[in-house]
């Protein structure tokens, strides 16, 4: 599929999309297993998760969802161990740096939407090197997360760019369904976790499988020329 509209702005979900995060994410809440004398969850169980924070990663490794007595008391002790040690083995995908600079070369700006609180957004995107972000929407800048449209609105807003002229990217079903919602194009990257769902089930506009193949539809969609940020 080809689109036949240039976008002007490129939205990014953060944990899955632009970052591996889930390396920090599953060592924060093993630690939490380990605390209560259980053996680590598998990394491979943990990871499809990743996009999910806290609920994701509490009910892969204990079983529990946030309706569950105890919840709250591993969620608080899980942020608390992330909040400290966030950049150990996360980075950004390979191929990121260059999509970014391509996005850039082209005139086009690009931003963050995440579900992440700012608590953790604010110094994660600086210390993994996304500083440059035209934008970055956390998951408590408005009232709503995703998939609820009132993020991607905003960070278009702060872009100063229509909806209907951005593009959104995400690994999670609630990606492209929040950029559905804020009229936007959706991307599905298949890189990333994708949680339990296949992302061909998600009726996103496009899917991709690598940051050098979403880099190349971007400047299909331009023709080669190069636009106002």
């Amino acid at each position: 599929m080809s689109f036949t509209t240039a976008p002007r702005a490129i939205l990014f979900d953060l944990d899955g999309t632009l970052a591996d995060t889930a390396p920090d994410l599953a060592a924060a809440v093993n630690r939490l297993r380990t605390d209560r004398g259980l053996a680590p969850t598998p990394y491979e169980i943990l990871r499809p998760t990743a996009s999910h924070g806290a609920r994701g990663m509490i009910g892969a490794a204990f079983g529990m969802t946030p309706e569950d007595d105890g919840f709250v008391a591993l969620r608080d002790a899980f942020f608390s161990y992330y909040e400290n040690a966030m950049m150990v083995h996360s980075s950004l995908f390979p191929g990121i740096g260059a999509l970014l600079a391509g996005i850039a070369d082209a005139g086009l700006a690009w931003g963050i939407v995440t579900n992440k609180s700012a608590r953790f957004t604010d110094p994660l995107v600086p210390m993994i090197g996304l500083d440059h972000a035209g934008c970055v929407v956390s998951g408590d800048t408005t009232p709503h997360a995703k998939p609820h449209p009132a993020p991607l609105l905003e960070a278009a807003r702060r872009l100063g760019v229509a909806p209907e002229q951005c593009w959104y990217v995400g690994d999670d079903l609630r990606d492209i369904q929040g950029g559905r919602a804020a009229g936007m194009k959706t991307i599905a990257c298949q890189w990333g976790y994708c949680g339990a769902t296949e992302p061909a089930s998600w009726d996103a506009d496009h899917m991709v499988d690598t940051p050098e193949t979403l880099l190349t539809l971007v400047l299909a969609s331009t023709g080669g020329v190069t636009l106002a940020a």
